[in-house]
């Protein structure tokens, strides 16, 4: 499969990194063709201008800076996330990807004012995330990022695409065994995927 990789992290000596690294590796070594994409090292900006917003519901063309990222994102068959959990959202850089990119026309179109979701070229999802806190503390906060992986880009890709929520929690007081474990896991997913 074409799958994209949404990696957002930025630190080259992180866990995070690990994991990324670790993904890419896997699903390459299973044979999938993998377009990379780090937003940090691309330097992608996550801001949404204000001529992108007063253009948002109108067709793009090649000259709409997220142009690139919509083609990339639109040749995937597959999607996987490589992040951090902050403050219980995305890293700022992650969501600014999802406000510019996931676009009327592109991730879902407006009929009669409803919205029906048409990424319908995304077959399969995974998520590989770490949080400082407990799960516990994340139910308690609702888990905001396992829901808009788990419901809105389910809701959002093809009809019945497997969604897959990898997440090592309690990485402020992980462990060599604890973070080895988790990374045993990503490796078996990626090469499952």
């Amino acid at each position: 499969m074409n799958i994209l990789v949404l990696y957002a992290h930025p630190v080259e000596t992180s866990f995070n990194a690990g994991l990324h690294r670790l993904i890419v590796e896997r699903l390459t070594a299973a044979g999938h063709d993998v377009d990379d994409c780090d937003l940090y090292a691309e330097d992608f900006d996550p801001r949404l201008m204000r001529q992108e917003r007063l253009d948002y519901h109108n067709q793009r063309g090649a000259a709409d800076p997220a142009a690139p990222y919509v083609e990339r994102l639109l040749r995937a068959e597959a999607l996987v996330l490589s992040y951090p959990v902050w403050n219980y959202g995305f890293p700022a850089i992650l969501k600014g990807f999802f406000d510019r990119v996931f676009l009327p026309g592109v991730s879902f179109r407006l009929v009669d004012g409803n919205v029906q979701p048409s990424l319908h070229n995304i077959r399969k999802v995974a998520a590989v995330t770490t949080y400082g806190g407990s799960r516990f503390r994340a139910i308690v906060m609702g888990d905001p990022p396992r829901r808009l992986i788990k419901r809105m880009l389910r809701a959002t890709v093809k009809p019945g695409a497997p969604v897959t929520y990898l997440a090592h929690y309690a990485m402020n007081l992980s462990t060599d065994q604890t973070r080895k474990s988790f990374m045993t896991k990503v490796a078996a997913s990626m090469d499952a995927f």
